[in-house]
C-alpha cells in the first residue's frame, strides 16, 4: 500500500507508537508532519528534540517530513504546518497522550483537566482544523487512539479512561458526519509497549508488545483502498479484533391494568423482570441509534394503543369504541354513506367492528418475531416489505375489550434477492375463545442467499380470479388525508406521511398503507355481497402488488364463486393493480347491488 501524494499529521510522534506511525507512513511515500511537544509522560516540560529526531530519521532515508512542537490544544497550528509545508492534509492520527494516574478519590481538578485537554480537547482541535480541507478535497482519514481502559475501565485511571472512551464517541459521530464527504474516521484501542504502559505493566511484557504490531492496522485504515468507517478496533501483540456494543434482548416492563386502563411501571416491576433484562443468551448488536428505532416505536405504540408485550412472546391488546371508530375512519368509512353509520357511531343500534380491524393486533405482534433469534437471519428493519396477508375471523369482534395474541415464525424461505418470513398469530378474547387468526408474509430485501429452501407449503396461497368479466365493480376515492388518519390506528411509519422519508424509499409521494387498501376492498365486498353484515365475514387473503397514493381511487373488481368472492384492486389514475389474487370467504352471500357503481 502506497501513500505517495498523501500528507499525514501524527500527534505525539516523537516517541513510541507515534514515532512508528510516522516512520512507516514516510517509508510508504507519505509526507509527514511529526508533532510532539516534547514533554514528559505527565504533561510537564517541552523540547524540540523528540520531533526533530524522528524528522531527521525520515529524511535520512529519503522521506519527506517536517516537525511541529505545538501542544495539540492549538490544533490549528499543527494543521497550518501541514498546509504551509505540503499544501494539503489527508490523514490525521490523534495519538498524543499523557497520564496522571491516581485513584478516583485522589484525582485533583488539574489531573482531570490536563488529561482531557491533551486527549479529548487536543483531538477535537486538531481534527476540527483539518476538517474543512478534507471536506473541500472530498477525502480524509482520521484515527482516534483510544484505549482498553476507555472500553473497560481501569483502576487508578478514571480521568484517562473517561477521555479515551470520549474519543470513541467523537469518532462515531465524525464517521457519520464525514460520510458524504468521503471522510472516514475509526478508533483503535491498542496495547503496546510504551513509556505510558510502563506505569501498569512489567518491562518483559512491554518488550513483547512492539508498536510495530499496532501500526499496520493504522496504515490500512488510513489507506485510500479501505472503506471502513465508524469502527472500534482492539489490538495487541499481532492480534486485532473489532469491538461492538452488545445488548440483551431486554424486556418490556410497563404494565397496564385492563380494568382501569392505567399504565404503571414500578421498581418492583423492574425487579421482577431483572432476569430477562439481563439475559444475554440471545444478544442484539447495533451499529447506530436507528437500529433501535423499530423497538422504540413498538414500545411507544404499546403505551399509546394498549398492545402490551408479555414474557411469552405474546401480548395483550386493549381497545375501546374510540379505537374502533378511528380505524373505520382511516379505512374510508364516511358519514356520507348511511350504511357506514354502524361503523362510526357507538350509539348505533347495530354498532359493529370492521372485520379487518383484527389485522392491527397482528401487525404489531409480527414485529416481535422479526429478529435473528426467531428467523435465523440478519434483518435490516429498513428493508422489510409487507408482501401478503391472510385474515380469518371466527366471530365478530366486540366493540371494546381485550385480545391476547400469541404468534410464531412458521417458515423462512430463501428467494436469493431476499428472504420471505411467514408469521402466524392467533388472538383470543378474555374468555380464552379464539377470535382471529393472521398470517403475514414479509419480504426482507437483501436477506437472501443464505442457502435456505426456495419454497414453503405453509403459506395460504392467493387465487386467480375467474377468466370472465367481473361480476361487480365498486370504486371509491381515497382522501388526501387517508394515510394521516389510518396511521393513528398504529402503523406510524413515516413512509406514509413524510415526503422526504418517502423519497428515501424511492417514492415520489408518501403512500397509503397496504392494509388500508385491503380494508377498502373488504368493505366493497361486504357492501356488494353481505349487506354490510360483518357476521358473514370468514376469511380474506391479499397480495400487495403496488402502493396507492392518498387521493387516488381504489377500484375493486369482484367475481362470485359460491361463498368465495375473488377480487382485484387497481388505481384508475395510474392503471396499476395494487392488490392481486385476493379473495374473501363469506358464510353466506346476499343479493348484490348493481354490478358497477361509485361510492
Amino acid at each position: 500500500m502506497n501513500f505517495s501524494g498523501r500528507v499525514a499529521l501524527i500527534t505525539g510522534a516523537g516517541n513510541g507508537l507515534g514515532r512508528v506511525y510516522a516512520l512507516q507512513f514516510a517509508e510508504r511515500g507519505a509526507a509527514v508532519v511529526v508533532n510532539d511537544l516534547g514533554g514528559d509522560m505527565k504533561g510537564g516540560g517541552a523540547s524540540s528534540r523528540p520531533a526533530d529526531q524522528v524528522v531527521n530519521e525520515i529524511r535520512s532515508k529519503g522521506g519527506r517530513a517536517v516537525a511541529n512542537y505545538d501542544s495539540v490544544e492549538f490544533g490549528e497550528r499543527l494543521v497550518a504546518t501541514a498546509i504551509k509545508s505540503f499544501g494539503r492534509i489527508d490523514i490525521v492520527v490523534n495519538n498524543a497522550g499523557i497520564l496522571r494516574d491516581k485513584s478516583f478519590a485522589r484525582i485533583s481538578d488539574e489531573d482531570w483537566d490536563i488529561i482531557h485537554k491533551v486527549h479529548m480537547l487536543g483531538a477535537f482541535k486538531v481534527t476540527r482544523a483539518a476538517w474543512p480541507y478534507m471536506k473541500e478535497q472530498k477525502y480524509g482519514k482520521v484515527i482516534m487512539v483510544s484505549s482498553p481502559s476507555g472500553i473497560y475501565g481501569n483502576f487508578g485511571q478514571a480521568n484517562y479512561s473517561a477521555a479515551k472512551l470520549g474519543l470513541v464517541g467523537l469518532s462515531n459521530t465524525l464517521a457519520k458526519e464525514g460520510a458524504k464527504y468521503n471522510i472516514h474516521c475509526n478508533a483503535i484501542a491498542p496495547t503496546a509497549g510504551s513509556r505510558l504502559l510502563a506505569t501498569v505493566m512489567p518491562q518483559d511484557m512491554i518488550d513483547a508488545l512492539k508498536p510495530e504490531y499496532i501500526s499496520p492496522l493504522v496504515l490500512y485504515l488510513t489507506h485510500e483502498s479501505c472503506e471502513e468507517t465508524g469502527g472500534l478496533f482492539e489490538l495487541a501483540a499481532g492480534w486485532i479484533s473489532k469491538n461492538r456494543w452488545q445488548n440483551s434482548a431486554g424486556a418490556f416492563v410497563a404494565k397496564k391494568n385492563l380494568e382501569t386502563g392505567e399504565v404503571h411501571m414500578t421498581p418492583e416491576d423492574v425487579r421482577d423482570s431483572w432476569d430477562q433484562i439481563t439475559d444475554f443468551s440471545n444478544p442484539e448488536y447495533r451499529t447506530s441509534q436507528a437500529e433501535f428505532q423499530p423497538k422504540l416505536m413498538s414500545c411507544i405504540e404499546a403505551l399509546q394503543t394498549g398492545k402490551f408485550p408479555t414474557s411469552d412472546s405474546g401480548f395483550t391488546w386493549s381497545y375501546t369504541e374510540r379505537d374502533v371508530i378511528l380505524y373505520a375512519l382511516g379505512s374510508g368509512c364516511s358519514t356520507t354513506q348511511e350504511s357506514h353509520l354502524k361503523f362510526l357511531f357507538e350509539l348505533s343500534e347495530d354498532f359493529s367492528v370492521l372485520p379487518t380491524f383484527a389485522v392491527l393486533v397482528a401487525f404489531t405482534g409480527a414485529d416481535v418475531h422479526l429478529n435473528k433469534e426467531t428467523t435465523g437471519i440478519d434483518i435490516d428493519p429498513t428493508k422489510i416489505l409487507h408482501g401478503e396477508q391472510y385474515l380469518e375471523v371466527y366471530k365478530p369482534l366486540a366493540t371494546a375489550g381485550s385480545l391476547t395474541t400469541k404468534g410464531e415464525v412458521v417458515d423462512v424461505v430463501d428467494k436469493g434477492s431476499g428472504a420471505v418470513i411467514i408469521s402466524e398469530l392467533t388472538s383470543y378474547d378474555a374468555e380464552g375463545e379464539k377470535v382471529a387468526f393472521n398470517q403475514l408474509i414479509t419480504f426482507v430485501v437483501g436477506a437472501g442467499g443464505f442457502g435456505g429452501k426456495r419454497s414453503s407449503d405453509k403459506a395460504y396461497s392467493t387465487q386467480k380470479p375467474p377468466s370472465r368479466s367481473a361480476d361487480s365493480v365498486l370504486e371509491e376515492r381515497t382522501s388526501i388525508d387517508q394515510a394521516a388518519i389510518y396511521r393513528l390506528s398504529g402503523d406510524r411509519n413515516p413512509l406514509h406521511l413524510d415526503p422526504s422519508f418517502a423519497a428515501m424509499g424511492g417514492f415520489d409521494k408518501p403512500i397509503l398503507h397496504g392494509l388500508c387498501s385491503m380494508a377498502f376492498a373488504s368493505r366493497h365486498i361486504l357492501k356488494q355481497y353481505a349487506d354490510d353484515d360483518v357476521s358473514k365475514f370468514k376469511a380474506m387473503k391479499v397480495r400487495f402488488a403496488k402502493p396507492v397514493v392518498p387521493g387516488q381511487t381504489i377500484r375493486t373488481s369482484m367475481w362470485q364463486e359460491g361463498n368465495r368472492i375473488h377480487f382485484e384492486s387497481m388505481v384508475p389514475e395510474s392503471g396499476n393493480t395494487v392488490i392481486t389474487g385476493g379473495y374473501v370467504d363469506l358464510s353466506s352471500v346476499s343479493p348484490r347491488l348493481e354490478s358497477s357503481s361509485k361510492l
